[in-house]
């Protein structure tokens, strides 16, 4: 406590800011990932805050997800720490049953995020031993500046915090609408439109199917190789044959398993335009990070000729696209499937934990802990098992330094003689 005040007396102004000192961690980011570790959390007894941007929880679901999303994985997967999901939801729940889901999660844990509260900046203090954390918070016309001191920093807000939008010559000059995947709600308003979908990943694949389900005309962007699996193998998930297979063999020979078996089920994709990469599956998603498309029936449709799958883009012009191979198309809109980035380096001034990329530096199991209180949980490039996985670890790790001080403070008085700050 005596280098907090050191910390202020330092900082001229700063008591003419509104601050707070949190007595324990602040978590960034309301989305799952900052839910199951702030659930976690409660259970070791540490108090906490959530701060999030938007103002609700897990705004990418609520806000930035198409219609008819369903989780690509059995529920059982996806479930968050210590609270299952219904047990009448479906095997894959749909967006709106997640979204109730977690926010049955929120209330059942009494987790209270801040708000419309965007942090700007945080930094750690070496002189303190404590986390900076400058926030604006918005209502209305209004903005309020905030810094919260803390001892622990969780940074929550994902992989997929901003959406990428590749920089294409021409675009600007196409004339049509053009969106990015993220404010695709549904093909109803394309419907008798040619539509260009760049990207053919899961997203690409999905908002195709819609679009061919609501009578549009969809061609898929794939320009790079592609690994597309079966939901399913003879009803059983892929996933959890997978996650089963991978208890007893060695990547390498599951992968091997899974692309005989995907052959069996899809037969050789590779003839409509969807080239398989030369790793196998699940080494592709350990090393690169890069998610094979489950199939939910996009395939039946490239096999149909519904979806019109082409090669990279060459350049835009009025009312049409130019392909590598030269092909011309006259199309009317452009969703653009691109995917999403973390925004980590936009404000968390560290360099050791997180790469430039806003991806922690060590791999998995061990990108979840950096130095000086830092932690992140949803960087696992494993979805909401890894999220979960994370969340529990960093939760253990805080708990326990929690509680021994926690009982160590109970054994000894200390006299205060500065007017104490508000706690959480």
């Amino acid at each position: 406590m005596e280098n907090l005040f050191r910390l202020a007396d330092q900082d001229q102004g700063f008591f003419q800011r509104k601050w707070t000192l949190v007595n324990g961690p602040v978590i960034v980011g309301a989305g799952p990932s900052g839910l199951a570790t702030a659930a976690c959390l409660r259970e070791q007894g540490v108090p906490f805050v959530v701060l999030e941007r938007a103002e609700c929880i897990a705004s990418l679901w609520q806000k930035r997800t198409y219609d008819r999303l369903k989780l690509h994985l059995p529920k059982q997967f996806c479930q968050l720490p210590k609270m299952p999901f219904p047990e009448d939801f479906p095997e894959y729940p749909t967006k709106r049953q997640f979204i109730e889901y977690l926010e049955s999660y929120a209330k059942h844990f009494d987790i209270n995020p801040k708000f419309n509260e965007c942090v700007q900046s945080a930094r750690y203090d070496e002189t303190s031993g404590f986390w900076r954390v400058k926030t604006v918070v918005t209502s209305g016309s209004n903005r309020t500046e905030f810094e919260y001191i803390c001892r622990w920093l969780v940074v929550a807000t994902g992989e997929n915090a901003e959406r990428v939008v590749p920089d294409i010559e021409g675009l600007a000059e196409f004339g049509g609408e053009i969106i990015h995947a993220c404010d695709y709600k549904s093909g109803e308003k394309f419907q008798g439109k040619k539509v260009l979908v760049v990207g053919g990943g899961n997203s690409g694949m999905e908002v195709s199917l819609d679009l061919c389900n609501h009578n549009a005309s969809p061609s898929m962007v794939v320009r790079s190789s592609v690994h597309v699996l079966p939901r399913e193998i003879f009803g059983k998930s892929t996933y959890e044959l997978a996650f089963f297979m991978l208890k007893w063999l060695p990547i390498w020979l599951v992968d091997k398993l899974m692309l005989i078996l995907t052959w069996l089920v899809l037969g050789n994709v590779e003839k409509y335009g969807l080239k398989r990469p030369s790793i196998g599956p699940l080494e592709l998603k350990n090393t690169q990070g890069k998610t094979p498309v489950l199939d939910i029936g996009a395939l039946e449709k490239i096999k149909s000729g519904d979806i019109n799958v082409v090669p990279g883009i060459k350049r835009f012009s009025r009312g049409e696209v130019e392909l590598l191979n030269g092909e011309k198309l006259d199309i009317d809109s452009v969703i653009l499937a691109t995917g999403y980035r973390s925004n980590v380096p936009s404000w968390l001034q560290e360099g050791e934990f997180f790469s430039k990329n806003g991806l922690p530096k060590a791999p998995f199991p061990n990108g979840w802990k950096g130095n000086g209180g830092l932690y992140a949980v949803g960087f696992t490039r494993r979805g909401l098992s890894g999220a979960s996985s994370d969340a529990m670890s960093i939760a253990k790790d805080i708990g326990m330094v929690w509680k021994q001080e926690t009982k160590q403070h109970k054994k000894r008085t200390i006299a205060c003689h500065r007017r104490c700050i508000s706690q959480f």
